[in-house]
C-alpha cells in the first residue's frame, strides 16, 4: 500500500504526537555518510525523490542510489521504514517537518 507525501507526513506527525521523540539520534546513523543521512532526512520529511533530487541538484539516480544504499546499511525494506526511522531515531522530528 502506497500513501500520497502529504498523508505519510501527517501519520507520522500524528504517531510522533504520541511517543517520545527526545531520544537521541541512533548510532546506526553513523554507518551513513553525510550525503545518504540528508537524503533519509528528505525522505523523512516526505519529499519525493524528484523533489530531493532538485534540492540536492543531483539526478534522481543518485537520489535512488544513496536511498538504497541507506536502507541497505540499516536494514529497511521500504520507503516507509525509512520515514519511521528518520522520525524514530529523532533525525527528523514533528517541530522540524516542515522544509
Amino acid at each position: 500500500m502506497l500513501f500520497a507525501p502529504s498523508v505519510t507526513r501527517r501519520l507520522i506527525e500524528t504517531y510522533t504526537r504520541r511517543a517520545d521523540v527526545t531520544a537521541p539520534p541512533s548510532r546506526d546513523l553513523a554507518a551513513l555518510t553525510a550525503r545518504e543521512a540528508e537524503v533519509l532526512e528528505l525522505v523523512g520529511h516526505a519529499l519525493s525523490n524528484t523533489e530531493i533530487a532538485g534540492r540536492l541538484c543531483v539526478s534522481e539516480a543518485t537520489v535512488k542510489t544513496h536511498l538504497n544504499r541507506t536502507m541497505t546499511k540499516l536494514g529497511l525494506s521500504s520507503r516507509a521504514q525509512a520515514v519511521a526511522f528518520a522520525y524514530e531515531t529523532g533525525l527528523v522530528t514533528p517541530r522540524r517537518a516542515t522544509v
